[in-house]
């Protein structure tokens, strides 16, 4: 029998994290930092290992399969497995919490509930990756709710209460939809199941597809975020510490663009045919806007938050260009944005740590004293600006020339939707570039001179971004070690949603599936 890697990847940090109150603790916390960082590289190292031996790119189906009966009368199992929508992601999530095991060192506050968060949360959205079952993954997705907000409410800054308050009323909320859809769709027909591979065998009605997406899309916008449902992530940016962030914008925001792949274009083919439009549509919308908002903003934290959504656009806009090229980009974007928005929000974390302020009117000047911060923030900014050669810019490229190429989409409707997006693309640089000019080369500020001791980096923080920047350029560079681990999962799944595609707008003469809501401008026959 095969060693169960992602039961243990799962279990083992929650598992650890409840004997974080038996280590011994001298008040200054040293022992449980290292213990919580040996078990999130335990946990890293799980995944590598199940990656590595019992997982094959080439094949699309489910793999490193473990199922055990949970309550089969009611058709519950634990039921994990991999393919190439989550496990790129499934090791995204053990190497960026890993790191932020690290970015922690410094919190001294309660340490040992820190880092039983920390480590509840590996487990918690590494299930929300692997799990098979519906039921699971919002248990799964709920799960990780709650040491989020913990860690948002005691660790946090001034406004640490709203803003933990907002996030938390927006995501439990939201999450209803998937509990409600996630019933609908076990409950349809005959046999009552939670397990993905029943509920993509069963033949939902159209009517009864565009339900359940419209209720997903709201509970996964949320997360992504798409904008209007996005002011929660500003909010939490601002008050979170520099490995919450991490965690935030390298984890958390991948689960809406998983989710949305896996439950809304995978489960719900035919009802993506018709709401694929609107996914383009609010992409281009998330670019500018949030790029717009995020050139105005004159908070560190919430600048480098409105370019994460404004990041995550792309995503949207690959997942409703019905072709190979344009969706495997916007996987990649969620890998790429994982880890160029983890290494900024802890070179935001870094700084504040040295000037105490976040406002870019009280920076400027430091760039002679922190030269190497200034080097570390230059490089990690240019990813994000997508230049040639890192990561940002092959997922980036990947997303355009792939909608752009489609041929379910008018020709006009693609021209207008590339060149509103590009607006985004050209805003990214002057923003980024403009803040480092502020922060490392503007009008000094003096008394932050005189009264700040203005420390360079260290080699923890060196440490910890040139692990980032590692992957960052190395996909940047051959895009394909990571491409071809979910190549044949990607294509099989446009394959799925084309043919579902021909079925709505083509239906045959027996066919009772009425022509799509949002087809008439934008797809053709």
């Amino acid at each position: 029998m095969p060693f169960p890697w992602l039961s243990a990847a799962i279990l083992f940090p929650i598992g650890a994290a409840l004997l974080i109150p038996f280590v011994p603790d001298k008040g200054d916390g040293k022992q449980v930092r290292w213990y919580a960082l040996g078990i999130a590289l335990t946990t890293f190292l799980f995944t590598v290992a199940g990656y590595l031996n019992g997982y094959d790119p080439a094949v699309e189906g489910l793999q490193l399969v473990e199922r055990v009966e949970w309550l089969p009368d009611l058709g519950l199992a634990w039921s994990v497995g991999a393919d190439g929508l989550s496990m790129p992601l499934i090791l995204l999530t053990s190497f960026i919490t890993a790191l932020a095991a690290l970015a922690a060192w410094p919190v001294s506050f309660k340490p040992k509930l820190f880092y039983f968060l920390l480590l509840a949360m590996d487990g918690g959205q590494i299930a929300v990756f692997a799990v098979q079952d519906m039921l699971l993954f919002f248990l799964a997705w709920e799960l990780e709710l709650i040491p989020v907000y913990l860690l948002l409410a005691i660790w946090g800054g001034k406004k640490r209460q709203y803003a933990a308050t907002k996030f938390i009323l927006y995501t439990a909320g939201s999450s209803l939809f998937i509990l409600i859809v996630g019933l609908a769709m076990a409950f349809y027909g005959g046999d009552t199941s939670f397990e993905y591979t029943t509920l993509m065998a069963k033949e939902f009605g159209t009517r009864f597809q565009v339900i359940c997406y419209a209720g997903l899309l709201i509970a996964f916008g949320v997360k992504l975020p798409i904008v209007p449902l996005h002011t929660w992530l500003p909010d939490a940016h601002g008050e979170a510490t520099a490995p919450v962030h991490m965690l935030l914008a390298g984890i958390l925001l991948k689960m809406g663009g998983y989710a949305l792949l896996r439950f809304n274009v995978q489960l719900l083919p035919e009802a993506h045919a018709q709401f694929a439009p609107l996914l383009v549509v609010l992409g281009v919308v998330n670019i500018i806007y949030a790029a717009l908002t995020s050139f105005a903003q004159r908070n560190l934290k919430r600048k480098i938050a409105y370019s994460s959504i404004s990041h995550m656009g792309f995503v949207l806009i690959g997942i409703g260009s019905f072709s190979d090229l344009g969706t495997s980009g916007a996987m990649l974007q969620m890998i790429s944005h994982g880890l160029i928005g983890a290494s900024l929000f802890f070179l935001v974390g870094a700084t504040y740590d040295r000037t105490h302020t976040l406002q870019l009117d009280e920076m400027g000047g430091v760039g002679q004293q922190m030269r190497k911060m200034f080097a570390l923030w230059t490089i990690c900014a240019l990813a994000s600006l997508a230049l040639p050669g890192m990561s940002g810019f092959v997922s980036e490229l990947m997303v355009f020339v792939g909608f752009v190429t489609s041929e379910a989409y008018t020709l006009s409707f693609r021209v207008v939707m590339a060149i509103l997006a590009a607006v985004g693309v050209i805003l990214t640089p002057i923003y980024l570039l403009s803040m480092l000019r502020e922060i490392f080369f503007g009008k000094e500020n003096a008394e932050l001179s005189s009264h700040t001791h203005l420390v360079d980096a260290e080699p923890r923080e060196i440490y910890v971004i040139s692990c980032l920047l590692v992957p960052i350029v190395g996909i940047g560079l051959y895009p394909r070690i990571m491409t071809d681990s979910y190549r044949a999962s990607i294509e099989a799944l446009v394959q799925r949603e084309t043919l579902a595609m021909g079925r709505v707008i083509h239906p045959p003469a027996s066919s009772l599936i009425r022509q799509p809501l949002l087809q008439a401008p934008t797809l053709t026959g």
